[in-house]
């Protein structure tokens, strides 16, 4: 049995969906497993984005204040006119269209006050039925798949895997990008079952780095299929919506175009390197293109591997770590958006840094301070055992 202190260490690595474990998955119960789910269904960061946006809406609720007040301005503004008529005669015509002006000014500026709290309201309840969609579909192939395919299912039951369980676990994993698998092999143990990565592979690229594409694309269907005025909202006003996964249409065609690319790339290196080495023998030629493809796919954040790392050619592991590293929102394609006068203003303020934003560190200067840290730290290990414990296995580590 693991340790208290591997047991705090592998929920806080679920929590955060850094994948790391200092035990093997399958000393942990059935009922362990459920709650490593729940932590990485919590650590998600489409969950967390999700209750962002209710937590907006709430902050956005006293808007509903103005909303209620737009129907009695707009109906009281024909009774104001007619009182006022002989004060308006008394003045110019200029001075006339003033009021005029300014009450249509505030009315529009309402309306849109109020369009924008109805869109986020319903933003925040189309992610709530994306992820619940994501996830019941996703465990209900799983489940499926390994009950019919009887090599699949005989693992499961030879590791005394609960079929639901391991469904739902890898389904909470898979599109969080956990990398966490209830089996001590991860997925090398089904590199042979293609149906199941074939399952596996659009749940890892909807839940991170496609997953503004697919929410925007579902948007689009949405607004074209009930007309509303919030779907059509959110499309023209991504920015202004606050949710920083809803890109704009331009931004997001560029995104799907680069990551597209990066498979391509990734896919083609990989299987001129490693069509005939070790780490890929004994499969079909359609089972290595399935496994050479998820395992492509899941260099990015993921974690999950069909493929042993430790048998792959170190220029595929430094192009792994260089995808690791990279944003998942990262696109080379130009963008140009327009920059609104509110986003002007934001960035006005951010030049104003303060002492700790001069003194503070980048990404790859916090991953280079912590490599070195843990050479200093395990260079006996490194001495004793340099299969395992090699630089590029600490940097491939640190860096996933």
């Amino acid at each position: 049995m693991p340790k208290d202190f591997d047991l705090f260490f592998t929920s806080v690595s679920a929590a955060t969906v850094s994948s790391m474990s200092t035990v093997e998955m399958e000393v942990f119960t059935n009922i362990q497993l459920v709650f490593l789910t729940i932590l990485m269904l919590f650590g998600g960061e489409v969950f967390t984005s999700m209750l962002g946006l209710h937590l907006m809406r709430f902050k956005l609720h006293k808007n509903r204040i103005k909303d209620k007040k737009i129907d009695f301005v707009t109906k009281d503004s024909e009774k104001n006119s007619i009182d006022h008529i002989d004060q308006l005669d008394m003045v110019t015509h200029s001075e006339d269209e003033k009021p005029d002006t300014n009450l249509e000014t505030d009315i529009k500026s309402m309306e849109n006050e109020a369009l924008k709290f109805k869109s986020i309201t319903i933003l925040a309840q189309v992610v709530s039925c994306f992820l619940l969609v994501v996830h019941v579909a996703g465990s209900s192939m799983i489940l499926m798949y390994v009950s019919l395919i009887s090599n699949a299912k005989q693992v499961l039951k030879k590791k005394q895997l609960n079929l639901k369980t391991f469904a739902i676990f890898t389904t909470v994993s898979t599109f969080a990008n956990c990398g966490f698998v209830p089996t001590n092999e991860n997925m090398m143990i089904f590199k042979k079952n293609s149906g199941l990565l074939l399952i596996l592979i659009p749940q890892l690229l909807i839940g991170n780095t496609l997953y503004p594409v697919c929410l925007r694309l579902l948007i689009w269907f949405l607004e074209k299929f009930t007309k509303r005025a919030e779907f059509r909202y959110m499309l023209k006003n991504s920015r202004e919506l606050g949710y920083g996964h809803l890109l704009p249409g331009s931004h997001s065609a560029f995104l799907a175009f680069t990551v597209f690319g990066f498979i391509a790339v990734q896919f083609i290196l990989f299987c001129s390197l490693e069509w005939n080495s070790e780490s890929t023998s004994g499969v079909s030629f359609y089972q290595k293109i399935v496994g050479s493809l998820f395992q492509v796919v899941n260099s990015r954040h993921a974690g999950e591997f069909v493929f042993d790392l430790l048998a792959l050619s170190p220029a595929i592991l430094v192009l792994f770590v260089l995808m690791m590293y990279l944003p998942p929102y990262t696109s080379f394609l130009p963008i140009h958006e327009k920059i609104s006068t509110s986003e002007n203003e934001a960035n006005s303020k951010t030049k104003r840094k303060n002492i700790m934003e001069n003194i503070s560190f980048s990404q790859l200067s916090y991953l280079v301070i912590f490599i070195i840290l843990i050479c200093i730290t395990e260079r006996d290990k490194m001495k004793r055992d340099p299969l395992n414990f090699s630089v590029l296995n600490i940097v491939l580590e640190v860096t996933r």
